[in-house]
């Protein structure tokens, strides 16, 4: 059966307006044999992404209330004891990372720094070192810092499929780490709200969205191994090197960089990591876990979980469902967004619909 795209849509916003569930949606939440999964932080709002302080103490941007927030576990019993508005005041905050004293978050139009004090003390005087970054269309900014002491900002579209005018979009910029020297460094990016580092090769990892509205299972979701100076694709390709119906221009694919992972269409990949944590068997040492945020426009909903790719000599081999649940048939309990290794090498998922951060542990 065709489903048009209004079809579509009426029936993704039937489902996303489905209440939640009255129940802790961790009862329903199901991962492998040898693991658990807990609450470790509720009633956060909107929580999106994660980093770890210098004073091991997790936080989190809340991008509908606009601000970081603090979640120590002070009485290490493996919950938050608190939450601690540590930030306030920002527009529609999603990155955040700690480096060389200063906490830095990623506001939808600018990146901002701190400087850190500990989690316990006010921070410094909000320093806007990235002004002036595009606003509409895809919005949220999220940033890491490479093994070169570089940072690195993700500008996603401001369109589902066209020609850019503004350059910075659909790209993965490097700045220095006071914001100077601004470079674009990989294009044809659609949306990569996720970046990571490999471990062993120093590669920059990232997560893209695919456009809609070419069917439930067109375009892929991607993870791409991004290069400097290189082409990933949008809007001309899609997958690898795909012409886009919408420009059909296959020489335009010629030199486009394939994903190094596929994932299915509208799955809206969001955080990824690699696990370097001691916890976990030593079987995924060095694998992706990659959250997956879920459809809005596909008929058959998908995404809503969290996966993990097995990767063996920097090589993606396989993917298989790790946490899973917040979606049944007919109503949705979560949104997974990012994933982090905490200190003990338990993985860290937080939760935008639910207001959690999730933590998963071996459990004997």
């Amino acid at each position: 059966m065709i489903v048009s795209n209004f079809s579509a849509l009426i029936i993704s916003i039937i489902f996303l307006l489905t209440p939640l569930s009255v129940f802790s949606s961790v009862d329903k939440l199901i991962v492998p044999k040898g693991f658990e999964i807990q609450e470790y932080a509720s009633g956060l709002g909107s929580p999106r992404f994660m980093s770890l302080s210098p004073d091991q103490v997790l936080f989190v941007t809340i991008i509908g209330e606009g601000t970081v927030v603090a979640l120590p576990d002070i009485n290490n019993d493996g919950k938050s004891d608190r939450s601690i508005k540590f930030i306030e005041g920002l527009k529609r905050p999603n990155g955040i990372v700690f480096y060389d004293g200063y906490i830095y978050v990623g506001e939808t139009n600018q990146i901002v720094r701190f400087k850190y004090n500990g989690f316990d003390n006010e921070p410094g005087k909000k320093e806007v070192i990235v002004p002036d970054l595009p606003t509409k269309g895809h919005f949220t900014r999220t940033l890491s810092f490479g093994p070169d002491d570089k940072m690195y900002v993700s500008i996603g579209s401001s369109c589902n499929v066209c020609a850019e005018k503004d350059k910075r979009r659909a790209t993965v910029m490097r700045f220095n780490p006071d914001g100077t020297a601004a470079q674009i460094y990989a294009r044809g990016l659609r949306n990569s709200v996720g970046l990571t580092w490999h471990p062993t090769t120093q590669e920059l990892w990232a997560t893209d969205n695919g456009r809609d509205w070419l069917g439930d299972n067109l375009p892929p979701d991607e993870v791409n191994i991004i290069k400097e100076g290189k082409d990933y694709g949008w809007p001309y390709c899609y997958g690898d090197k795909i012409p886009d119906p919408e420009f059909n221009n296959p020489e335009k694919c010629t030199s486009t960089i394939s994903p190094v992972v596929e994932l299915q269409a509208h799955s809206a990949p969001l955080g990824l990591t690699f696990y370097d944590g001691n916890m976990f068997p030593p079987e995924y040492k060095g694998d992706l876990f990659v959250a997956l945020h879920g459809s809005w426009n596909r008929s058959i909903p998908t995404g809503y979980k969290v996966v993990r790719v097995k990767i063996q000599n920097g090589i993606p081999q396989g993917i298989e469902d790790f946490a899973y649940g917040w979606m049944t048939a007919t109503k949705r309990f979560g949104r997974p967004v990012d994933v982090l290794v905490g200190i003990q090498g338990e993985l860290f998922v937080s939760d935008d619909l639910g207001g959690i951060i999730y933590k998963i542990t071996e459990h004997e």
